[in-house]
């Protein structure tokens, strides 16, 4: 594995970082003040710039080191997560974000807004709890970035190219100055890392400095152990500390400070009482100081190297191993979620509970990394298993008529086999929504601070789960859908007011599984559509004449036509017409279909419905007029033998089918896609009763049932061209090729709407 494959690792797990980041901002920002979530956000920022500095992604490293110190101000209860913290905080998260990506993909980031964010982050740091609305006002005189929390020793910043400006401490003139000090308790620790934890990114000195700003600290370096350099191993530790300090925070803040390095070293701490400490001060040997200057951590030229620069510069080599990038974040959480013992025993017990049951689920679910084109080509192959397979049973059925042989028994269990197959591969590409909808949150929050609008975004079913193909195609036209929500739905907040209204404004993002599809809805409490504009707009447009008579869901389905806007004049945000064009087009090319329902003074619902998966479907094969269709078995309720009983006319050539004393229209399918001139005899043929998707129930007429199969959807439009009325395609076990029903195309044309204009393209799911 080359060094471009580990750091490919790294920003795949910098992606889970980012989305455990946002996800716990936002339980914070909604109320959430469980300490674990706080351990969770403050574990992925230090993940990622752990990571980072393995690979010298320096600015990352920065940003990531400010927003880091702030969010442990958090942590230890100095200052307060509120509403105005949060949002800065949610806004570092973004500026994270694109750090990363610059740093994967090249390109670059806006330095203005970077610079200002850092400047907020180290005004909510300086007070240990300053008041919400004046965290940037009252904030204390400057000082250096990297101290968050005033600490008893001298700072001498030195400000590098990137403006981070390190501390340099000196150890050796601690102890004694401040008389109060003597009464502190006081503490031994003896700190010995491991080779481990400088290969997962962590650093002695940085560890030391935490330490320091918890009190009066001593530090003595044993390099016993040191070999000749001749000797050296670069992947060993050599180095160990004994460590004295007089704090009032306890035992627990000490060992927090190890907290994500506690299992790569031994550490030992120990409490002394008055007596004990005096004894200690008067008995111990005159230790020689060891400087630290942070400042070699950003490799200063003119830096002094020593023995401990030399210990560290190996530590830093190490850092850029094959293991830094594939096990830093992995063994950072766990560290996080290991339970240190508490003083009491029923404490400890607790802790020691959590751990294992979080150990237990760690291992019942283990994971591995595999390349999606790798999962495509099992795909592929597995949908050309299922129409061999399909072909084979076909060949053994037509040469086979008693139907027992033991070739035939062997079929049903190859039939059997190669569904259990398709069903798992299909599965693992099955992912939830999730990552798309915290996409939408950032979306959200800069379009709400564009227009000035006060918006919350609320989501349910992130879990649900859908074909990773559809996921990665649901960005764009979502994006387009919240920006034309926040900007035209949702009304300033002014107005809100004024009509009764809270001023914050909400959109609602949910995802469920209905009829084997998902569905996707977008809705908002706003103003709803303006009819009377959009029917304008139209005129004006030439899109429709002046004198159309159109219902309102006719009007509210012009805002889809390209170049159509209602705004007054063109903007970064609207005003040019493409945005809800490409929502219809993207929808339309996953094989979906959108609707619009909108309520003045209440707000609009978009809901999309989009198949599960774009690979293969379970259908019902039917012979219609001469062709072989596959209807899909999801949109089928039952099927039905009609009598001349049951058939009524309704008006001159629509006819309706009795089914338990209920009348439901008869679809004559061949006609609809003009297969035939005329109406075919319902009793001559089978109904399917079938569900649309705008609601209410049809009954499909065909000639005859071939039978229930599985089959694989091959795009109509990318081998040949759209079809009104047809889905998709498939290849069938005799070689043929069948065309696959839209329904909802089809159920739409019996009510009258042109079929050759239908909007919907319903991939079978």
């Amino acid at each position: 594995m080359d060094m471009n494959e580990i750091k490919e690792i790294f920003f795949q797990e910098c992606e889970e970082q980012l989305a455990e980041l946002e996800s716990g901002l936002l339980r914070l920002n909604d109320g959430d003040r469980d300490p674990e979530t706080v351990n969770a956000v403050f574990r992925a920022v230090h993940s990622i710039k752990g990571g980072a500095g393995a690979f010298g992604l320096d600015d990352l490293v920065s940003f990531a080191h400010v927003f880091e110190t702030t969010l442990d101000c958090v942590r230890s209860n100095k200052l307060e997560p509120t509403q105005e913290v949060l949002k800065v905080m949610l806004k570092s998260a973004d500026v994270l974000a694109d750090l990363t990506n610059v740093a994967r993909d090249g390109g670059s980031v806006d330095q203005a807004r970077s610079a200002q964010l850092i400047r907020e982050l180290e005004a909510l740091a300086k007070g240990e709890a300053p008041p919400p609305a004046a965290t940037v006002a009252a904030a204390p005189k400057p000082v250096p970035v990297a101290k968050a929390v005033p600490a008893p020793v001298a700072a001498a910043p030195v400000t590098n190219d990137e403006g981070f400006m390190p501390v340099a401490f000196s150890f050796d003139d601690f102890g004694g100055e401040d008389e109060a000090a003597s009464d502190l308790p006081s503490y031994d620790i003896v700190f010995k890392p491991k080779s481990e934890l400088y290969t997962k990114g962590n650093e002695a000195t940085l560890l030391l400095r935490d330490l320091s700003r918890l009190g009066e600290m001593s530090i003595h370096c044993n390099m016993d152990s040191l070999p000749g350099l001749d000797q050296m191993d670069p992947e060993t530790a050599y180095f160990s500390w004994k460590i004295s300090i007089k704090t009032d925070k306890g035992e627990d803040a000490i060992r927090t400070v190890f907290e994500f390095a506690e299992w790569d070293c031994d550490l030992e701490v120990t409490a002394l009482d008055a007596g004990e400490a005096g004894a200690g001060d008067d008995d111990e040997l005159p230790m020689q100081p060891v400087p630290f200057d942070l400042s070699v951590l950003d490799g200063e030229p003119d830096a002094p190297i020593g023995v401990v620069e030399e210990e560290e510069r190996l530590a830093a080599a190490q850092q850029a191993a094959v293991a830094a990038a594939e096990t830093a974040s992995n063994v950072l959480q766990m560290a996080g979620s290991a339970a240190r013992a508490p003083a009491s025993d029923k404490g400890a017990a607790a802790a020691a509970a959590q751990n294992n049951a979080q150990q237990a689920s760690s291992a019942a679910a283990p994971t591995i990394r595999v390349d999606l084109d790798r999962v495509d080509r099992l795909i592929n192959l597995v949908g050309e298993l299922v129409i061999n397979q399909a072909m084979l049973s076909q060949s053994v059925i037509e040469n086979d008529s008693n139907g027992v042989s033991s070739i035939n028994m062997g079929l049903e269990e190859l039939q059997q086999l190669t569904r259990e197959i398709q069903d798992s591969v299909m599965a693992i590409r099955a992912q939830p929504v999730k990552p798309v909808f915290q996409r939408m949150a950032r979306t959200v929050r800069e379009i709400a601070d564009i227009t000035g609008k006060s918006v919350r975004l609320v989501t349910e079913g992130e879990n649900t789960e859908v074909d990773k193909t559809v996921i990665d195609k649901l960005a764009e036209p979502l994006t387009h859908m919240i920006r034309n929500a926040v900007d035209h739905g949702l009304e300033m907040p002014e107005k809100r007011l004024a009509a009764g209204k809270p001023a914050e404004g909400t959109v609602k993002l949910t995802a469920k599984h209905r009829s084997g599809r998902i569905v996707i809805e977008l809705s908002d409490d706003g103003a709803g559509i303006n009819r009377e504009k959009v029917r304008q707009k139209a005129i004006d447009n030439d899109l429709i004449a002046a004198d159309a008579n159109l219902s309102d869901e006719e009007i509210d389905n012009l805002i889809f036509h390209a170049g159509f806007s209602t705004a007054d004049k063109v903007s970064d945000l609207s005003g040019r017409g493409v945005g809800m064009d490409v929502v219809k087009r993207s929808i339309q090319a996953l094989g979906g279909r959108i609707n619009i329902s909108s309520k003045p003074g209440h707000g609009s619902v978009f809901s999309m419905s989009l198949p599960l998966t774009l690979a293969v479907l379970d259908g019902m094969v039917v012979t219609v007029a001469g062709q072989t269709l596959v209807v899909p078995l999801t949109a089928i309720v039952e099927t039905l033998q009609p009598d001349a009983a049951s058939i009524h006319s309704f008006g001159a050539t629509q006819r309706l089918i009795s089914i338990r004393n209920s009348f439901c229209p008869l679809v004559d399918v061949g006609r609809i896609l003009n297969f035939r001139a005329t109406q075919a005899n319902p009793v001559e043929g089978v109904a399917l009763l079938v569900e649309s998707e705008g609601g209410g129930q049809r009954a499909l007429m065909v000639d005859a049932i071939q039978g229930q199969r599985q089959v694989v959807i091959k795009s109509l439009e990318a081998n040949y061209t759209h079809v009104p009325g047809i889905a998709a395609a498939t290849i069938l076990g005799d070689g043929r090729v069948a065309l696959i029903l839209d329904v909802d195309a089809v159920v739409a044309a019996s009510r009258g709407q042109s079929l050759q204009h239908e909007s919907s393209l319903a991939a079978a799911g």
